[in-house]
């Protein structure tokens, strides 16, 4: 499948590649199949998820744990299921990044939403935005990342 993306142009992608987010995103709703896309011949530490739907619309995302950010947090029952989640060790999660002028997470320059990760089941390649209040996550900083 070929998709266009404003960072990388047009590239081509196996349909094994796509993350299926049933709900789409807040605020993108429409947008419901994404890829991760990095520069090549590098090792990524920050992907691009970028919309197959919408060439217009992607993101910057990283695990968390490389700002030095543990997150915990619960999904409910119709969560687990629309993710098909068997295990836990078969979700990954990721965080939305974007450029801080300041200094962000860990002295890396990047500010997180932490408050609203993305959770993929990698198998499935399904995902969803997971909304969470500061009552329901446990937020720690790593000390070196």
């Amino acid at each position: 499948m070929q998709i266009k993306s404003p960072l990388f142009g047009s590239a081509e992608i196996s349909e094994d590649k796509i993350i299926e987010f049933p709900k789409g995103l807040p605020g993108f709703d429409h947008c419901r199949r994404f890829t991760l896309l990095h520069e090549e011949g590098r090792e990524a530490h920050v992907f691009l998820l970028q919309s197959v739907d919408e060439p217009d619309v992607a993101f910057s995302v990283t695990a968390p744990e490389r700002l030095g950010v543990h997150l915990e947090f619960p999904l409910d029952d119709e969560e687990v299921a629309l993710l098909s989640l068997r295990t836990p060790e078969d979700a990954a999660v990721v965080v939305i990044v974007r450029k801080d002028d300041g200094e962000g997470p860990a002295g890396t320059g990047l500010r997180a939403n932490f408050m609203a990760p993305l959770v993929i089941n990698t198998g499935a390649r399904v995902g969803l935005q997971k909304l969470i209040d500061r009552l329901g996550c446990e937020i720690t900083l790593r000390a070196g990342g």
